[in-house]
């Protein structure tokens, strides 16, 4: 498997958490982006990038800064994997939109995402994560799924692997 780095944004703390989970199960560097250089995201061959949303669709406020010069470097040949906690019950039409923002602002460069998640199982309305009737990365609802999260972590660490292979 190649070396990967975990980079996420996080408020509350649960992002946080699912980072440094996914870190465990994947044997990966992880780097807060209100303190990480995006220069550090070059020291890896797959980038992983985790961020919640607030309010009705946004980015955590970390990733304000972190994605525009982000989207400056040069991604090609990397391997990209998203995730992003949401509130699928409250905000039941931005579920998850965080991680949608940050791969349409990545789409362009010449990077492969990996990690398409189903939507089966998750309640929501819309979201801008959701391309094809697939999830663009792993979503996490820790508001009304939370016994769902270790599990779904579980799987979709398994799910890299493969795809990293």
């Amino acid at each position: 498997m190649s070396n990967i780095g975990i980079f996420y944004g996080s408020t509350g703390g649960n992002t946080q958490d699912a980072a440094k989970e996914l870190a465990k199960l994947l044997d990966a560097d992880v780097h807060n982006v209100y303190k990480a250089s995006v220069d550090e995201l070059n020291n890896y061959e797959t980038i992983i990038l985790g961020s919640s949303t607030w309010g009705v669709g946004e980015l955590q406020d970390d990733w304000e800064d972190f994605l525009p010069k982000l989207q400056c470097l040069k991604l090609e040949g990397k391997k990209v994997a998203l995730f992003g906690l949401g509130d699928g019950e409250s905000y039941a039409d931005t579920f998850v939109d965080a991680i949608g923002i940050i791969h349409n602002a990545l789409k362009e460069q010449a990077c492969q995402f990996i990690g398409k998640v189903s939507t089966d199982g998750y309640e929501y309305d819309e979201s801008l994560a959701e391309i094809d009737g697939m999830f663009i990365g792993l979503p996490l609802d820790d508001d009304n799924q939370s016994d769902l999260s270790p599990q779904r972590l579980i799987q979709w660490a398994e799910q890299l692997k493969t795809e990293l292979q």
